[in-house]
């Protein structure tokens, strides 16, 4: 039975979106105290995580951070900020989900399967690490080393360069990178997407490559691998 740490400071919501969750077998704890969260996040070593933004003493972005600085937990945003940016600094800050308040329960639920689906189930990252050309990404430290230098990635960062190091050979489309990340993609703005592959050309960049991933304009994506194994 998944454990579920729910911070969320309307109360009304807060106990819906528990009865829900528990009528589907989810173990849910309900956040009272929002001054010892970090606390309280150690004590129930939740398997997932329903964070809001806006919260009393400390805002969603800063537990975030905090959060995913010591656990690959699956975390879901849950928020009346619909605006891009906020989004995009969520996940940022490690977050793998943003769900737009409101929302219905079904499609919080249908989220929370897909999460715990990509890190504890079927579609789990098996391989903890991978190389190539003297490129290696690890799965336990969430790093991508290169030459000596070495970036920190966050979950889904570390997800899309795996998937573009074990099809390094073709061109992966936005469709099969949504897949990768999101199970139902009518659920996320396209421009989350690419701010994510902005990211990783970003890191690319960190550790002195060049065009590590090169945009196939109207088809996909390409790993450009060359430039890494020719060095």
């Amino acid at each position: 039975m998944y454990k579920c740490m729910l911070i969320e400071d309307d109360v009304e919501l807060s106990t819906l979106m528990k009865e829900y969750l528990e009528k589907y077998n989810y173990t849910v704890f309900e956040q009272n105290d929002f001054r010892n969260l970090e606390e309280q996040f150690d004590s129930i070593q939740p398997d997932f995580v329903l964070l809001d933004i806006n919260l009393p003493y400390y805002d969603g972005f800063y537990l975030c951070r905090a959060f995913r600085k010591k656990s690959r937990v699956p975390i879901i945003i849950t928020s009346a900020r619909s605006g891009d940016i906020d989004q995009v600094m969520a996940i940022e800050l490690g977050a793998d989900d943003y769900l737009v308040k409101p929302f219905a329960f079904e499609v919080l639920l249908a989220k929370v399967k897909a999460a715990l689906r990509r890190t504890y189930g079927e579609y789990a990252n098996k391989e903890h690490r991978l190389s190539v050309g003297g490129l290696v990404l690890d799965e336990n430290s969430l790093n991508m080393s290169y030459q000596e230098k070495i970036v920190e990635l966050s979950k889904n960062e570390y997800k899309l360069i795996k998937k573009f190091i074990e099809n390094k050979d073709r061109i992966i489309t936005r469709e099969e990178l949504f897949e990768e990340i999101w199970d139902d993609a009518s659920f996320v703005d396209d421009n989350t997407l690419t701010v994510n592959i902005s990211r990783i050309k970003n890191k690319f960049l960190q550790l002195g490559i060049k065009d590590g991933i090169k945009t196939k304009r109207g088809v996909g994506y390409l790993f450009h691998y060359e430039v890494i194994e020719g060095e």
